[in-house]
């Protein structure tokens, strides 16, 4: 293999992978790049045998051919050089990085033995890359990061008609997004949040992003980019198994005003970090106590309606749910320990819903 390809891109496309498919160090082979140079350009791909992914870049190729190296010392080689281009070629048994007056060697691995990256035939859809990384930003870090409880640390990928819909819980709180697709089939799958995070972050700035299902896979692909994996169990997520129906208090209020005063309030909660809310005529008041740290109260205003129930929150888990929101919100709050829904007044293209639990209120 021998091929000369701009440094940026092939910088980019290399750090683009590792993100995506990280690897098992135990495992050499399943931490190394693939790449595959044909008159086409280059594709450095990558499997852990969960996951795959693969990313096509620019290049001029003199000799084609695949080898396999280790993938983070190619990308960490690639990112530091500052010479606009760079050439690849096999010599004997390395991999050598040419720049302008330097030269990087990396060890050929076997080739042969790696998985290799394949595609997802099935049913699908396109969706707006700006809009599902906005609907993933808020989603995908609802998701629980234990693993030991792998039914949770997925997101529920499910066509409802003409809208995606995604849905994540840590069984504390729940994130639902609504966002608008083109389909050409159903999808229903649980996919691993941890990967749906990084697609969100790569997807941003691109026009549309082809999602994919099919028997225990999943895929999306947009740009030069195709990442798949396998599926996790995930049909029983669902908002209706809580109850939602028992709202007795509304309340409008300024999203980033609430959010800033319970970050103040919330430097004098107790170890559990509980802020209370209370609910009056026309303001809420939040209050936090600590027989160490002293006591905080701050009033808001806002327009109430219905009743005057006053739940308790922990703070991080409050500031997680107004943190996405812009403008005004409404907080439906049920009695007793039931969940609180938070929405936008006047949703966008991503029509944004998180649900938190309250808190027992701290003891005087």
């Amino acid at each position: 293999m021998d091929l000369t390809a701009p440094t940026a891109a092939l910088a980019a496309a290399a750090a683009d992978l590792v993100r995506l498919v990280p690897g098992k160090l135990i495992d050499p082979v399943l931490s190394g790049v693939l790449l595959t140079a044909t008159a086409a350009g280059v594709q450095l791909a990558a499997s852990d045998r969960e996951r795959t992914a693969a990313v096509s870049a620019g290049a001029v190729v003199h000799t084609d051919g695949q080898v396999l190296v280790p993938a983070k010392p190619l990308a960490e080689t690639l990112r530091a050089l500052t010479a606009p281009e760079v050439r690849l070629v096999v010599e004997g048994n390395r991999l050598a990085i040419r720049a302008s007056g330097a030269r990087f060697a990396l060890p050929l691995l076997d080739h042969t033995l790696h998985p290799g990256v394949g595609s997802v035939s099935g049913d699908g859809g396109l969706v707006s890359g700006s809009a599902f990384a906005t609907a993933l930003a808020t989603v995908a870090s609802t998701a629980a990061r234990d693993e030991a409880l792998p039914v949770f640390t997925g997101i529920r990928v499910r066509s409802e008609g003409d809208r995606l819909v995604l849905r994540a819980t840590d069984r504390y709180r729940m994130a639902i997004a609504s966002l608008p697709w083109s389909a050409d089939g159903d999808i229903d799958v649980m996919v691993p949040a941890t990967l749906l995070a990084e697609v969100g972050k790569q997807v941003a700035g691109v026009g549309q992003a082809r999602l994919t299902a099919a028997e225990n896979q999943f895929a999306v692909s947009w740009g030069r980019t195709e990442v798949t994996t396998a599926v996790l169990d995930g049909s029983y997520l669902s908002e209706t198994k809580l109850a939602l129906s028992d709202v007795d208090t509304r309340v409008v209020v300024d999203a980033e005003s609430l959010q800033a005063a319970t970050r103040r309030v919330a430097l004098y909660s107790d170890a559990r970090g509980v802020v209370r809310v209370e609910v009056g005529d026309s303001e809420l008041r939040l209050r936090a106590t600590d027989h160490n740290a002293g006591e905080a109260e701050e009033s808001l205003k806002a327009t109430i309606t219905g009743g005057r129930t006053s739940p308790s929150y922990q703070s991080r888990y409050l500031l997680d749910a107004l943190r996405p929101f812009t403008g005004e919100v409404e907080l439906a709050i049920q009695p007793g320990m039931r969940a609180t829904v938070v929405t936008a007044l006047e949703p966008g293209e991503v029509d944004l819903r998180y649900i938190i639990m309250p808190m027992l209120p701290p003891k005087p």
